[in-house]
Order: structure tokens, then sequence, then C-alpha cells
């Protein structure tokens, strides 16, 4: 079963029944998980903790919907730095390396599809990740 990479904005639709985005992000799960192991990543972890008081009741979210924690390799980490220095290179005004590089360079390195509803950045800075994305 291949993986695929479950972008935070996908699984918060999920736990906040976002009214726009919740019945999207659903099916696409269910329709990925049927041939794909769906897999997050600490820096996703991190972004969908916030809306939690307690890391028990996050452990049970994440693992009632299946999730794998796959480790962020090395070459994945180097990939967000140079995708951020690009970034900064366009004008962008962060300071920080954002989220959204760390999990694009995973996907990238690990050769993950990545489910989001933010496909435009990735597809800028990590245009060999296929984006699951709606239309």
């Amino acid at each position: 079963m291949r993986p695929v990479l479950v972008d935070s904005n996908v699984i918060l639709d999920l736990f906040t029944s976002d009214p726009r985005w919740a019945d999207w992000s659903q099916s696409t799960l269910e329709t990925h998980s049927r041939d794909h192991e769906l897999c997050i990543n600490p820096v996703i972890y991190a972004e969908i903790s916030i809306g939690f008081d307690r890391i028990e009741d996050l452990e049970r979210a994440v693992n009632g919907c299946g999730f794998r924690m796959a480790n962020i390799p090395r070459e994945a980490l180097f990939l967000a730095g140079k995708a951020f220095r690009n970034y900064r290179r366009r004008s962008g005004v962060k300071t920080s390396t954002l989220p959204d590089f760390f999990i694009g360079a995973h996907a990238a390195v690990s050769e993950m599809d990545l489910i989001t509803r933010d496909g435009s950045r990735y597809r800028s800075y990590f245009p060999s990740v296929r984006i699951i994305a709606p239309p």
C-alpha cells in the first residue's frame, strides 16, 4: 500500500466539521484510504494539536482516523530549507521556514502524494509531488 501524506487543513476540516470543506475532505480520505496508507508527520501533528487541550484526546482522534506517523527524512528537511530560500528570493515576507515547506519536501523526498486544499504553494515549490486537491 503506497503512503499518501494528508495535510493539516484536510484533517482540521474533519475535526471542526467545516461547513464548506468537511464533505470533500471526508470523501477524499475515504477514497484514498482504500488503496493508500494515510500518513501525517510531526509538523502536521503539531498543527492539528491546537484544537485539543489534552494529548490523549489528540491521540484518540489521530488513531481513530487511522493515520500513521511518518518521520521526516533529513533529505526532506534540507529540501524544505532550499524551498524556503526560493520563497524568500521571490519576496516572501515570512522569516522562518513555513510548515508547508516541511510538508511538501517530505512528500517530494518520500515520493508520496499529498492530499491538501492548498495546492498552489505546493505545486509552485514541489512540482514533483502529485497534489490531490479540490478542483
